[in-house]
């Protein structure tokens, strides 16, 4: 299987780079540890490049659009046109990320990799696996196979990223229906009821979140996915979308990117990743705590602990994007900052 084989390519970070890091952290002319937790990103950052003074000068975010069939059972409040609207918004750099990663000086690189109408615009990347997923509620979403696919234009478009010279990439998504698939994922693999998991999404009534649970214990039910093995969650109650942001998350650490998560749909990729491939956890970056109410149990499933407590539930990336000028902001000072040396002072030591 060739997704088995990059899985095995995937290695430790660099903890010699890490190091050097840490340390150079400590040399900074400021109290030692004051940045918090943009220092341990910054340090995770260098293990994962491999070096102790990485660059984020180019960055983009790449939001996977898909369609999923389980909005016939009326999950959402809005139809899967919308989908294709955003998509062409995300191409012609209309949408809120879009304007967003404008500021924090980030290019959009919006896949189509199964949108169940298709969208001629010459910005939106064509890596259609199938137009939208089968109903989960009914059937599988998608073959293993297709998850398999799927998971692997993840993989390519981080290659992709790789040789066009970027530094940092933000994982984004767009699809209808992708709250209940999330939930659905989540509620597999952390063992818990779809009533715990599941949220309003994009402004659903008490009807549609009834309808919304309802959904995700039926194909639960029907499809008995395996929660030990990641790809079948994936094949049949995930999304293509879904699956785009796991092969991100594997491509990154393949190919030495950093990829910071986003909110939900993201952190329900984070766990099928790390389900499929353990050694992927320590290359997660979590930025922001989704209003969802599934994504605090899966972050801290994870290990996580995100940064931006700001309330919010867009997608596409945005709160991955937010974290880009806090992050270019540290580096800042990581780089650029005196030491104590030059300062001639006498430099912070830890105390007990």
């Amino acid at each position: 299987m060739k997704l088995q084989k990059y899985l095995e390519q995937i290695q430790p970070l660099d903890q010699t780079a890490m190091a050097q890091a840490r340390q150079n952290w400590n040399s900074v002319a400021k109290p030692l540890g004051s940045l918090g937790k943009l220092e341990d990103i910054i340090t995770q950052i260098a293990g994962i490049t491999g070096t102790p003074f990485p660059t984020l000068r180019k960055k983009a975010v790449v939001p996977f659009c898909a369609d999923n069939g389980v909005v016939a059972e009326g999950v959402t409040q809005s139809g899967q046109e919308v989908t294709a609207i955003v998509a062409r918004g995300f191409a012609r750099g209309t949408t809120s990320v879009c304007r967003m990663a404008h500021v924090a000086g980030a290019d959009v690189i919006p896949v189509d990799i199964g949108m169940a109408q298709a969208v001629e615009e010459p910005n939106l990347i064509s890596r259609c696996v199938r137009r939208g997923t089968s109903n989960l509620a009914k059937e599988p979403a998608m073959t293993r196979q297709e998850a398999e696919q799927a998971v692997l234009v993840g993989i390519e478009m981080a290659r992709y990223c790789k040789e066009k010279g970027y530094h940092l990439l933000a994982a984004g998504e767009m699809g209808i229906g992708n709250t209940t698939t999330s939930a659905a994922v989540i509620s597999v693999l952390l063992n818990v009821p779809p009533e715990q998991v599941t949220g309003r999404g994009a402004g659903l009534s008490s009807e549609g979140l009834s309808r919304k649970i309802r959904a995700i214990s039926d194909g639960i039910a029907v499809n008995c996915p395996n929660p030990a093995d990641g790809l079948d969650v994936l094949a049949k109650v995930g999304g293509f979308d879904l699956a785009g942001i796991v092969g991100l998350y594997l491509g990154g650490a393949l190919y030495q990117i950093p990829v910071l998560m986003d909110g939900l749909i993201a952190t329900a990729a984070a766990l099928l990743a790390v389900r499929l491939c353990p050694a992927i956890q320590p290359y997660l970056i979590a930025t922001h705590q989704s209003e969802e109410p599934a994504t605090d149990m899966a972050m801290k499933a994870l290990g996580l602990s995100p940064i931006i407590h700001a309330g919010m539930r867009l997608g596409e990336g945005t709160g991955a994007v937010a974290m880009m000028p806090m992050l270019d902001m540290a580096l800042a000072v990581y780089q650029e900052a005196p030491s104590f040396a030059a300062i001639d002072l006498e430099a912070y030591t830890v105390q007990t």
